[in-house]
């Protein structure tokens, strides 16, 4: 009985997706945040709507981000809940940047 009820917290705190319209001060912030960032650099990486953990980690290689296409590294920042904008090369160095281990550079 215990365990169930474990079980049914964990997996519910797990789950659970914030929700709202997007109003708070907080999403605010992020936007002009965000706004800036592209204004200033041209280049903008950065959290989507929230960081997503999706149930496995990718376990790429330096060599497999660098011979990946466009779409499959959109593919991938997308289901961690990250945008990038830009050229396909500051794509690869933003997802190679969050995904790798300072070992793996």
């Amino acid at each position: 009985m215990a365990l169930r009820w474990f079980l049914g917290i964990v997996t519910t705190q797990i789950v659970a997706q914030p929700t709202g319209d997007g109003s708070s001060e907080e999403a605010q912030k992020k936007k002009k945040i965000a706004g800036e960032l592209k204004a200033t650099a041209g280049v903008h990486c950065g959290y989507e709507e929230g960081f997503r953990m999706p149930l496995r980690y990718p376990r790429y290689k330096k060599e497999d981000y660098e011979r990946m296409e466009e779409w499959r590294v959109d593919n991938l920042l997308m289901q961690y809940g990250l945008a990038c904008e830009g050229s396909v090369e500051e794509k690869r160095a933003f997802a190679m940047g969050t995904f790798l281990w300072p070992d793996q550079f």
